[in-house]
């Protein structure tokens, strides 16, 4: 069988989409404006056609997200946003910063000390019981970690006081402690802050273009539009692979980080590359995503996680290997677990544009993020860094306990471009986890999309779900003859 025969044999037309379709559960998703039309008694048959052609015209010129609803450029500016906070939100306290670590620490250690000592055979003689009981123990305490992880996060804003020696100082002591190297994450996290939604600069979360998605796949761009649906079970084992070391990867290899490192400014990237063997990476100052004045940062991040893990072989070797997954090492994968789904759920939906060089501005990228909820848990341990991200972005300096006030005084300013999806609180947020993986594979322009428009991208997908990918045209060679 011709390669061109096995292609066909994949290939089906999907179902069509009602693009007037929109989100009920997402304030950033609302039905297109309806285009004024002119009164038919006093339009000729002629004009008639000629005007309904000008209006499909129109309307395939207009951005389109993957809920179908039409996108507008952000017509607001940065200085409109910082206006619109009051004041006393900006201010920040080391000493109630110090406070929120010092509950979240003693958490930890109040949860620590009562399952060692009560949780035994004594006390509990079944074995299930009791392993049932420590599963719960590492869930609630890779809760109380990713407080403890979002503090530092604080500390690496400078959001968490006004002192930048006790900001670095207590989230290099936090962050080590979670095996995370606190000055090689600030420096790359701060590139992503300074180019969210670029899709040649941003740091985390970079989708596929359509070319790039086709690549991976073994296809040509044109034939996405008509491939088979990915089915359930690898779309599952996908997230549950991004779940579990995603987090390792993106510090190891610079997984869903850009991979244009040519272009860093002093030479470093030549030749380099995100994957195994690439040379990019949070651990090696010569690594493209610093610069060589950030060498003894990174050198001191790493210094960080020797210490850690050398403590961590100490408590192995004197309390036992078993002891120490339950103790550390389980809390520790729900930690990223939460890390990875959190900042996933942040840059990833439907609604979200991403931005070619020549579209993206700092106003439009920082607006391409979304505030979800995760009830109780959302607001008191993980100290509302779910429910308050789109503010972030504008504003990282704004400490957490001032982030639901100022949220609330940008979002007239911000207006249709704020996004939030508060449905069903934490049961949504991890709902939207499968919705996201479904829907958001790659990102293309919407169709007819011309200039600076064509330069938005949106998400869509193989499986027929919200706005259909656009129809291309087979590429074609030298000759003129269609490529297969």
């Amino acid at each position: 069988m011709s390669t061109v025969a096995l292609r066909k044999s994949r290939i089906q037309n999907g179902p069509r989409v009602d693009l007037s379709a929109s989100s009920s559960s997402s304030s950033a998703a609302g039905s297109p404006e309806d285009t004024p039309r002119q009164s038919p008694s006093s339009t000729s048959l002629s004009s008639l056609g000629s005007e309904n052609a000008m209006d499909v015209k129109s309307a395939n010129m207009k951005m389109i997200d993957g809920y179908g609803n039409e996108f507008k450029l952000p017509d607001f500016t940065i200085k409109d946003i910082r206006d619109a906070i009051p004041a006393h939100c900006f201010e920040r306290s080391g000493t109630r910063g110090l406070a929120y670590v010092a509950r979240d620490v003693l958490s930890l250690a109040t949860i620590f000390y009562l399952f060692n000592k009560y949780l035994t055979p004594e006390n509990v003689p079944s074995t299930a019981l009791r392993a049932m009981l420590w599963t719960v123990y590492t869930f609630v305490q890779g809760l109380f970690a990713t407080g403890i992880w979002v503090m530092a996060h604080e500390c690496g804003h400078q959001s968490f006081s006004p002192s930048k020696i006790l900001n670095d100082t207590v989230g290099w002591l936090c962050h080590s402690a979670l095996l995370v190297p606190y000055f090689s994450w600030k420096i790359s996290h701060g590139k992503h802050h300074k180019a969210t939604g670029h899709l040649e600069r941003d740091m985390v979360f970079v989708p596929k273009t359509r070319q790039q998605y086709a690549s991976k796949m073994g296809y040509y761009a044109h034939e996405l539009s008509e491939l088979l649906e990915e089915t359930p079970i690898l779309t599952a084992g996908t997230l549950v692979g991004q779940q579990l070391v995603g987090w390792l990867l993106y510090i190891t290899i610079n997984t869903t980080g850009h991979n244009c490192h040519e272009r860093q400014s002093e030479g470093r990237g030549k030749g380099k590359r995100n994957g195994l063997g690439g040379g990019v990476n949070h651990f090696d100052p010569s690594s493209p995503l610093y610069e060589s004045k950030d060498s003894n940062l990174v050198l001191l991040s790493d210094l960080g996680l020797a210490i850690t893990a050398s403590a961590l072989v100490l408590i192995g070797k004197n309390f036992g290997w078993t002891s120490l997954l339950v103790w550390y090492i389980l809390p520790y994968l729900w930690v990223n677990h939460w890390l990875v789904a959190i900042t996933y759920l942040q840059h990833t939906d439907p609604s979200l544009p991403h931005y070619e060089p020549h579209a993206w501005t700092f106003v439009r990228g920082a607006a391409a993020t979304i505030d979800r909820e995760f009830g109780w848990i959302g607001r008191y341990m993980f100290h509302g860094i779910i429910e308050t991200h789109v503010l972030h972005h504008y504003v990282s300096t704004i400490p957490f306990y001032h982030a639901d006030e100022a949220t609330s005084a940008i979002k007239p300013v911000m207006g249709q471009h704020y996004r939030s999806d508060f449905k069903d609180g934490p049961v949504g947020f991890l709902k939207n986890m499968w919705k996201s993986a479904r829907r958001c594979q790659w990102v293309e322009p919407s169709e007819g999309a011309q200039g600076e428009n064509k330069g938005v991208l949106f998400y869509r997908n193989r499986n027929g779900l919200g706005t259909r990918p656009q129809k291309m045209a087979p590429p074609t060679g030298v000759n003129g003859k269609i490529l297969s």
